[in-house]
């Protein structure tokens, strides 16, 4: 079984004018001078899965200038035998509407039909940087597993902000905040879970893999360790912790704030602490073995985009990650300045040639 793009259009997106891409379903190794638009072409496949694609930016954002006038992502997807019709669209900046084969749909319907994952530069600082990036992060990976998790984060987050509201108006009346908190409490406790079993299914990816990047350990922490995981104990706790949460106007305890913690397993150390090579090198690993355990829960590899990646990996590191993708059989979607990053895909690959044109992107088979 297979997941892969055979067409992808574009129509006022970002740099791109006007941009069709026919692949099959190899891997696409995109090139071309900076400034391009080379990943504009990853962050329209992006939007083929929930979420806010691989730039987190708005639907006015991607518009293209000067223009203004709305744009359009259409793709066709083959997926699992099926084939799905995508259309995305953005009219003067309103919010993203999605049609899968002609009928609207909701943006968490993608992550039935498709599995997107990424990588890209601004991930490097991931471990160095604040939990909030890398709970988006578990949370990208966690999605890829369960469609239903997003819809879950965004139950938890409505509940999260109204009971705020109260906080910072400090209401204390109990009766306010009761229902808001079983709602955070259930969705919660599904959150919970859904992120450790997706860590489960990254660890044992990695345990059985061979693999030429290392092994990340990962662990999910919290500020308050005795957070309760349990949807009636996380209720309780929630109602226990009002005083403390009105004295800081807002909500102190929950999965909201919780933060993962990565390792590199052969030596013992703390990803915060290793050079930014290993940094890079573990994150690749996590990517490859989300896509591994993928190709087992959802019956095939995901798509990969892979931004500018080629370019952080020594010739040797850029040889072994090709090998593996190959051999997972994923469409990895990948971008670099010069041809030459490529070299050792070979006719394992197909290529794109982006450049610019008076502001201008064109893409060309190359």
């Amino acid at each position: 079984m297979s997941l892969f793009l055979s067409s992808l259009k574009v129509s006022h997106f970002r740099s791109h004018k006007i941009a069709h891409i026919e692949p099959d379903a190899r891997p696409v190794a995109i090139y071309g001078p900076n400034g391009a638009g080379k990943t504009n072409i990853l962050e329209a496949v992006s939007l083929l899965s929930p979420g806010r694609g691989l730039r987190r930016a708005s639907a006015e954002d991607m518009a293209r200038r000067p223009e203004a006038l709305g744009w359009k992502i259409s793709g066709v997807l083959q997926s699992l035998q099926h084939i799905h019709e995508i259309e995305i669209t953005s009219q003067s900046g309103a919010a993203r509407q999605v049609k899968i084969d002609e009928k609207p749909a909701p943006q968490t319907a993608l992550g039935r039909i498709a599995r997107v994952l990424w990588l890209i530069p601004s991930m490097d600082r991931l471990w160095i940087e604040g939990a909030e990036g890398r709970r988006r992060f578990l949370d990208r990976m966690t999605l890829s597993f369960e469609p239903k998790h997003a819809e879950l984060s965004l139950a938890y987050d409505k509940a999260m902000r109204e009971r705020n509201r109260l906080l910072k108006d400090m209401v204390r009346d109990p009766s306010w905040y009761a229902a808001l908190e079983a709602k955070m409490a259930g969705a919660g406790a599904a959150i919970h879970a859904n992120r450790v079993a997706a860590l489960e299914q990254l660890e044992a990816a990695q345990c059985d893999a061979g693999t030429s990047f290392p092994h990340a350990s990962l662990e999910l922490t919290h500020p308050d360790i005795r957070l309760p995981t349990f949807e009636t104990d996380l209720r309780t706790a929630f109602a226990e912790n009002r005083m403390r949460d009105l004295s800081a106007g807002r909500t102190l305890i929950g999965p909201h704030r919780a933060d993962l913690i990565g390792t590199y397993a052969s030596k013992g150390v703390a990803a915060k602490d290793c050079s930014t090579g290993e940094q890079k090198a573990l994150l690749v690993s996590l990517i490859l073995s989300n896509a591994r355990a993928l190709a087992q829960d959802f019956g095939a590899p995901p798509l990969l985009l892979l931004d500018e990646v080629a370019a952080h990996l020594d010739a040797n590191r850029r040889a072994a990650l090709y090998d593996e993708i190959v051999a997972l059989g994923a469409q990895a979607w990948m971008t670099g300045t010069d041809l030459e990053l490529f070299d050792a895909m070979g006719d394992r690959a197909q290529y794109m040639f982006v450049s610019e044109d008076n502001g201008t992107s064109k893409v060309a088979q190359a």
